[in-house]
């Protein structure tokens, strides 16, 4: 049981950052490209009957892992402290950035609410990004010092960064060079995968721009990937273990890198989706290879006192687990046919959503 409520988290989190990722992506296009008031309101149409809906999606993966992974749950939410609470007030920027800038029809006003909304979308890539990072890297659990366990053996608390911003070192921070390394890669990934959704759903005047952003920012991705594989040596010994034990795993980053390609043919795409297509490719190849590496770890401990908690040692009781089953099956299927009716009621372009006018 503990392996299939594993396996759901980790597909609704993907399913988190595939939909709500398009999001901040938006959002990171409309900070730097959206000029007039025209490419404004295209980004905001694309996006605005979905955002809200997608953003639950993170709710539900707490939800869940607090039903069945509680110890992990305990851990990560005490340790990450900071940058959830970051988290929290920059996912509500957004949001009021949106809701807001309609309210009133004034230049200043509007452009307040602009900025709010693209710099949160922008630094939410960021963090989230680096959370990956935080997770493949662990954390020192028990907060050992000098080969003594200080708290509990789950027990961790990490400051934003540490003096001497290197991943390897007995206190870590939440950012270090590797961490930051992936928080550029979700950015660039993310505004990517931004552009692809405004090029999909928008006739927008931007498109034929954006497919050239798409372009050249596909080479700043697959130096970035390259590089962090490389580095990845540096942080895990054997950090292709997995895969060789295993070889079908390597579908997962042959799936990330046919993303990357095939993103460089997006000013050739006939149809509008494909390039949104591509990029998802690559967000799902992304994570699922990253957790696949760290697998049964859900977040590794960087001392030897401790040991890293695995989806077995911070599981609930298989009881709870297996009733939680039929309850989750109920859930799948509303939310299911909700998403379904979603998307059909909005196919096709939203240019003429006029969504803001209030």
């Amino acid at each position: 049981m503990e392996l299939f409520w594993y396996i759901v988290i980790v597909a609704m989190l993907t399913i988190y950052v595939v939909l709500d990722g398009y999001d901040f992506g938006a959002g990171i296009i409309h900070l730097f490209f959206a000029k007039t008031e025209k490419d404004k309101k295209a980004i905001t149409n694309a996006i605005g009957p979905f955002w809200d809906a997608n953003e639950v999606w993170l709710i539900a993966v707490g939800g869940v892992l607090f039903f069945a992974f509680p110890t992990l749950y305990a851990s990560s939410f005490s340790g990450f402290y900071l940058p959830l609470i970051m988290i929290l007030w920059l996912l509500i920027f957004r949001a009021i950035g949106l809701e807001l800038r309609g309210q009133i029809h004034n230049k200043i006003w509007e452009t307040i609410w602009d900025k709010a909304f693209g710099i949160a979308s922008l630094l939410l890539a960021l963090f989230f990004g680096i959370a990956l990072g935080n997770i493949v890297r662990g954390v020192n659990l028990g907060m050992v010092t000098d080969g003594v366990s200080t708290q509990e053996p789950h027990f961790f608390f990490l400051p934003l960064w540490n003096p001497t911003f290197s991943p390897q070192t007995e206190h870590l921070g939440i950012i270090d060079w590797f961490t930051l390394l992936l928080g550029i890669i979700g950015v660039v990934a993310l505004a990517i995968h931004g552009a692809n959704w405004i090029i999909f759903k928008t006739n927008s005047d931007l498109n034929e721009q954006l497919k050239k952003v798409v372009f050249r920012l596909n080479f700043v991705l697959l130096a970035l990937v390259i590089a962090s594989l490389l580095i990845w040596h540096i942080i895990e010994p054997k950090p292709f273990h997995n895969f060789i034990e295993t070889p079908w795993l390597w579908i997962f980053p042959l799936l990330t890198f046919a993303g990357i390609f095939g993103l460089f043919k997006v000013k050739s795409f006939r149809k509008h989706g494909m390039g949104f297509l591509f990029s998802t490719l690559f967000l799902i190849g992304g994570l699922a290879s990253t957790v696949v590496s760290i697998f049964p770890n859900v977040l590794p401990s960087t001392n030897a006192v401790n040991p890293s908690l695995t989806l077995y040692n911070v599981a609930a009781e298989d009881y709870g687990l297996t009733v939680g089953v039929y309850w989750f099956a109920i859930a799948a299927v509303l939310v299911g046919v909700y998403m379904f009716v979603q998307y059909r009621v909005f196919k096709g372009k939203m240019d003429d959503v006029g969504y803001g006018e209030h």
